[in-house]
């Protein structure tokens, strides 16, 4: 039984090679794997700049189906050895990874990805930003696209309306639409965020997230990121003392 071999897809993969995924231990061995899984995939998201949600959506139709796009990238399920489930990660022709996740990971109702996005490893991944290179340009935001820093103007916020969350809360939202040189985007605004621009305000928003609602893309504001009203003259001259 030790020299037996699995098949995935046309590969043959050795036993052993695998034995330590395959295997049973304890209950700190099991933290430990799932801590690897879910670290690992949390630096994914960080490198390719992919929310943990779109990442998580795609393993699991990928898993269903096939195959699953996420972003730039395409996921491919490869098979499937005792309780672990292999994927492949491609960015156009290139192979980004191979890797396998639990069944267990893959069943939790909310995405344990999200659990490991602060861990140090994923951390010290984040690129250093200079001052130039911090604010995006809506033209160029992806779908996806986590830690978004931008800088816009108000053009309409919408009647506020209220929602019934999965969780039985019932909050406020609207959405405002919002520009910059290169183009709109929709924000969407949550509770007290409601009330905190109005139209022509200029706005910096902070760690917030490019999802995709009906076909079209929108800004999230999640747990972390932040919106404060700026000064536009300040900052228009803040610009011109920059250039010169």
């Amino acid at each position: 039984m030790e020299n037996t071999n699995f098949r995935i897809q046309n590969q043959t993969i050795p036993r052993k090679t695998w034995a330590s995924h395959t295997s049973i231990g304890g209950e700190k061995e099991r933290m430990k794997r799932k801590k690897a899984e879910g670290e690992y995939l949390a630096f994914i998201t960080v490198k390719y700049d992919i929310h943990p949600d779109m990442l998580f959506c795609a393993l699991l139709a990928a898993g269903e189906m096939g195959k699953a796009k996420c972003g730039d990238l395409n996921v491919e399920c490869r098979g499937k050895i005792d309780d672990k489930i292999y994927f492949l990660i491609r960015e156009g022709d290139q192979v980004v990874s191979q890797f396998p996740v639990s069944e267990e990971f893959l069943e939790k109702q909310r995405n344990p990805i999200r659990n490991f996005m602060e861990t140090e490893m994923v951390q010290s991944f984040k690129p250093e930003e200079t001052e130039g290179s911090k604010y995006r340009e809506i033209e160029d935001l992806k779908v996806g696209a986590t830690h978004v820093n931008l800088k816009a103007e108000v053009l309409t916020v919408s009647k506020p309306t209220y929602v019934n969350t999965r969780y039985g809360n019932r909050i406020r939202m609207a959405k405002a639409l919002i520009k910059d040189e290169t183009g709109e985007i929709n924000l969407c605004l949550w509770r007290e965020q409601v009330d905190t621009i109005s139209k022509g305000d200029h706005i910096e928003l902070e760690d917030v997230s490019v999802t995709q609602f009906r076909g079209s893309k929108q800004l999230t504001m999640g747990t972390k990121g932040t919106l404060k009203v700026i000064d536009a003259q300040t900052e228009k001259e803040k610009s011109v003392f920059l250039e010169q």
